[in-house]
C-alpha cells in the first residue's frame, strides 16, 4: 500500500511541478500607437509646416534580430488628413531590457484631403524611416516603442500643374501586446 501512495504522490507532485515551456524564437503581437509632431506640404515656394499628429494600430512578428509588421495610420493636421498602410522592417540591436532598433517602412496612402488647396489626395506610394527603442516589462506579456519616424509622400496631389510633395514627421509611442 505505501508503495501505491508513493507512487502516485510521486506522479501528481511531477505532473505539477514539471518545467515551464520555453518562450517561442518569435512572439506574435498587436497593438496601437500614437504620435505628435509637424506635416510640411511641399508646394513650389509655398512649404505649409502645421502641427500634428497620428493615430496607428499594428499587428506583426518579433524575431530575435528582426520585427516584421503591417501597420495603418491615420495622420492628422489642422488643414490636412490621410490614412496609409505600411509593411515595416525592423532590425534591432541586441539587448536586454531596452533595445534600439532602426526600421524602414513601403506603403500606400489613400482616402486623404487638404483643405487649403481644396484638394483631394491622389492614392500615392508613401516611405517611412523609424529609429527607437523597446522597453521590455518581464512580468507581463506588453512591449513598450519609443520612436521617432518620418513618413514621406511624393506626388500626392495634382494642384494645378504642380504634384506637391508632404513630409510628415513625429515622436511616438506604440504599445504592443503579445499573444
Amino acid at each position: 500500500m505505501k508503495l501505491k501512495t508513493t507512487i502516485i504522490l510521486c506522479s501528481l507532485i511531477g505532473a505539477t511541478s514539471a518545467p515551464a515551456v520555453a518562450n517561442p524564437i518569435w512572439d506574435i503581437y498587436g497593438g496601437l500607437s500614437f504620435g505628435v509632431g509637424a506635416q510640411t506640404f511641399f508646394m513650389h515656394d509655398d512649404n505649409t509646416t502645421r502641427s500634428a499628429q497620428s493615430f496607428g494600430a499594428m499587428f506583426g512578428v518579433d524575431l530575435p534580430a528582426f520585427r516584421i509588421e503591417a501597420e495603418y495610420n491615420y495622420l492628422n493636421s489642422s488643414d490636412s488628413h490621410a490614412s496609409l498602410a505600411f509593411a515595416n522592417a525592423y532590425f534591432k540591436m541586441p539587448s536586454t531590457v531596452v533595445k534600439p532598433y532602426l526600421g524602414i517602412g513601403v506603403g500606400m496612402e489613400f482616402g486623404g484631403k487638404n483643405d487649403k488647396y481644396s484638394v483631394d489626395f491622389d492614392t500615392s506610394a508613401a516611405y517611412q524611416g523609424i529609429f527607437g527603442a523597446t522597453i521590455d516589462t518581464p512580468a507581463l506579456p506588453i512591449k513598450f516603442d519609443i520612436e521617432g519616424r518620418a513618413v514621406y509622400i511624393p506626388d500626392i496631389a495634382k494642384v494645378g500643374d504642380a504634384r506637391p510633395d508632404v513630409l510628415h514627421y513625429e515622436g511616438r509611442v506604440k504599445v504592443r501586446y503579445v499573444f
